[in-house]
C-alpha cells in the first residue's frame, strides 16, 4: 500500500448563516494516486477543497500531511505544505508570456528587476520535467484551452506542489486535449504526485482514477475500489436513485422554421469577427446543437439571439419577427426563452425569492394581476407546482435564491424559463457545473418539450456527450464560421467531433448543402 500523503479528519465547516457544507468528513490520498472527489452540486465537495487549500477554516477537524498535522489557515501556508489548485476558470494574464504567468508570485528578480531570461529557463526546465509542449514565450492570449490548462499546472508545479486539486480540468476541453491532460495526469501520478480530480463526468472518473470518495449533503459517504464500480453505481451514490445517463428519443417531427439566421457577421470593439457569414435555421420540434471550443463564436451568437448584444449585418428572425435593435424584453416577446451560460450573472437575483424569480418575466401578465396587484395565491400555487415538477431542493419559496446550490439554482432558471410558454429556447450552458441527477433531468425537459410540445431549440453546449445526446441537427463552429454540419448528431462520435472543433478537418459548403 501507497504511503498516506494527506488526511482530513473530522471536517465540519458551518456558514454564519448555518448551512452545514461538511459535517464530520475523514478523507485521504495515497502518493502517487489519482482519486475522483464526486458528489451533487452543495454536497460540500467544494467547501473541503477550500479548507485544504486555505480558502475556508473549518470549526472541527484536523489536516495530516504525511503523518504530520498541519495548520492551513491561508493559501499560502497551503502552498508551502506542497499543495497546489487548479481552478476551473483559468486564472491567468491574456496579455503576459506563459514563463510570466508561470512565476507570477516567485518571480525571479536580477540587479532589482524582473529576470524575464530566468523565468524562460525556469518554465523550460518544468515542461522539459513533465513532458509539456509549450513555448515559455508565448502570449497566453495565443495559447489553446488546452495549452491554457497545461500553463495552469506549470504554475503549481513550479511552486513544489506534490498533492494537486483539479477542479473539473476537462470542463472545455475537446476529447483530443481531454487525451493529452489525461497523459499528463498519469506521468504526474507516475512521478510520484498525487491527485484529487473533481468531476461530474463519470465515464472519465472511471478512465482516469482509481479510487472515488462520494459525498452527499455535507457528508462523505465512503471511499470506494472504482475497479468494482460502473458509471451507473457512482450516480446512485452521489443522488441516492438510478439516473438514467442515456437519453432515449424518438425522431423528431420537424415544422416550419421558428429561427432564421442569415449572412449573420458581428464585428467586435477590437476589429474581429466574431461571427462570420452564419447562416441557418432552427424549426418547430427540433434541437439544434452548436458544438466547439469555447470562444470561437457561440457566446457572441447567444448574445446577439438573445438581445444582449447587436450585431453588425446579416438578418436574424424569431417567428417571422426581425430581431435588429430588438431589447431582450422585445425578443421575449417574440417567443424567445433563454438559459444563459452565467446562471448568477444573467438567469437570477440572488438576493430575490425562489418565487419571485420563478415569476420574473410575468409581473406584467394579466392572468397574473388582478387590477394593479399580483394574484399571491394564484402564483404560491403555481410556484409549489414548479418546485415539484423541477425538483428544486429548497426550505420554502420565500428562500433567497442565493442560499441554494448551483444545481438548485439551475432548476429555478429553468422552471421560470420552460414554463414561460415560448415556442424558441435558447440554452446556453445548461447544465454546465451541475451534477448528474439535475443535467438529467434538464436534458430529459429539452428532448420532452421539443418532442410534445414542438418547442425549436438552441443548445449550446461544451460538453460534448450532452449535444451527441440531446441534440437532432448538429453544427461546429470554428473562428466564427460553421465548419460542419451533420443532420443526425447521435451519428458522429466524440473523437471526429473534436477533429472539427480544432480545425484538423473542414465540411465544404457543397458537403453541408441543405444541412443548416
Amino acid at each position: 500500500m501507497a504511503q498516506e500523503v494527506l488526511r482530513m479528519e473530522g471536517i465540519t465547516k458551518i456558514y454564519d448563516n448555518g448551512f452545514v457544507a461538511n459535517k464530520n468528513i475523514t478523507f485521504w490520498l495515497h502518493e502517487g494516486e489519482i482519486l475522483a472527489l464526486v458528489g451533487e452540486n452543495g454536497a460540500g465537495k467544494t467547501t473541503l477543497m477550500k479548507v485544504l487549500f486555505g480558502l475556508e477554516n473549518p470549526q472541527e477537524g484536523k489536516v495530516l500531511i504525511n503523518g504530520e498535522p498541519a495548520k492551513i489557515l491561508n493559501t499560502l501556508d497551503a502552498i508551502s505544505k506542497g499543495i497546489g489548485m487548479v481552478h476551473q476558470h483559468f486564472m491567468l494574464v491574456p496579455s503576459l508570456t506563459v514563463a510570466e504567468n508561470v512565476v507570477l508570485g516567485i518571480e525571479p528578480m536580477k540587479n532589482g528587476l524582473f529576470d524575464f531570461d530566468k523565468a524562460v529557463s525556469m518554465t523550460q526546465e518544468v515542461a522539459d520535467k513533465y513532458n509539456f509542449n509549450i513555448d515559455p514565450k508565448m502570449k497566453v492570449s495565443e495559447l489553446s484551452v488546452g495549452q491554457m490548462q497545461k500553463v495552469e499546472i506549470m504554475k503549481v508545479l513550479i511552486k513544489g506542489a506534490k498533492i494537486i486539486i483539479m477542479d473539473e480540468p476537462t470542463a472545455v476541453l475537446t476529447p483530443q486535449e481531454t487525451d493529452e491532460l489525461f497523459e499528463q495526469l498519469i506521468l504526474l501520478r507516475d512521478s510520484g504526485h498525487s491527485i484529487i480530480f473533481i468531476s461530474h463526468k463519470l465515464e472519465e472518473v472511471k478512465r482516469i482514477c482509481s479510487r472515488v470518495t462520494v459525498l452527499r449533503h455535507g457528508y462523505c459517504l465512503g471511499s470506494y475500489d472504482l475497479a468494482n464500480m460502473n458509471e451507473a453505481d457512482i450516480s446512485r451514490l452521489m443522488v441516492g436513485r438510478d439516473v438514467v445517463l442515456k437519453i432515449e428519443k424518438e425522431d423528431p417531427k420537424v415544422g416550419k422554421p421558428v429561427v432564421h439566421i442569415k449572412d449573420l457577421v458581428k464585428i467586435n470593439e477590437s476589429g474581429k469577427h466574431v461571427l462570420d457569414g452564419i447562416s441557418f435555421d432552427i424549426h418547430e420540434g427540433e434541437v439544434v446543437g452548436i458544438a466547439g471550443v469555447e470562444g470561437n463564436g457561440q457566446s457572441d451568437l447567444s448574445d446577439v439571439l438573445s438581445g444582449m448584444t447587436g450585431f453588425t449585418s446579416g438578418t436574424v428572425e424569431v417567428n417571422g419577427n426581425d430581431i435588429k435593435g430588438k431589447t431582450v424584453h422585445d425578443i421575449r416577446g417574440m417567443g424567445m426563452a433563454y438559459i444563459p451560460e452565467d446562471r448568477m450573472e444573467y438567469g437570477c437575483a440572488g438576493d430575490m425569492s425562489i418565487r419571485d424569480n420563478i415569476v420574473a418575466d410575468r409581473f406584467f401578465k394579466k392572468e397574473y394581476k388582478s387590477g394593479p396587484f399580483m394574484k399571491k395565491k394564484y402564483i404560491d400555487q403555481i410556484v409549489d407546482q414548479y418546485i415539484k415538477d423541477f425538483e428544486i431542493a429548497c426550505d420554502d419559496k420565500s428562500q433567497p435564491v442565493r442560499m441554494l446550490s448551483g444545481g438548485n439554482i439551475q432548476k429555478v432558471v429553468v422552471a421560470r424559463e420552460f414554463t414561460s410558454g415560448s415556442n424558441f429556447i435558447l440554452a446556453n450552458q445548461p447544465t454546465r457545473g451541475i451534477d448528474v441527477g439535475a443535467a438529467e433531468m434538464i436534458r430529459k425537459t429539452i428532448v420532452k418539450k421539443s418532442r410534445e410540445e414542438g418547442t425549436a431549440t438552441l443548445l449550446i453546449s461544451a460538453d460534448l456527450n450532452e449535444v451527441l445526446e440531446c441534440s437532432d441537427r448538429l453544427l461546429v463552429f470554428r473562428k466564427g464560421k460553421v465548419v460542419a454540419a451533420f443532420p443526425k448528431a447521435n451519428e458522429v462520435s466524440e473523437a471526429e467531433l473534436g477533429e472539427y472543433m480544432l480545425g484538423l478537418k473542414t465540411m465544404t459548403a457543397e458537403e453541408m448543402e441543405g444541412l443548416l
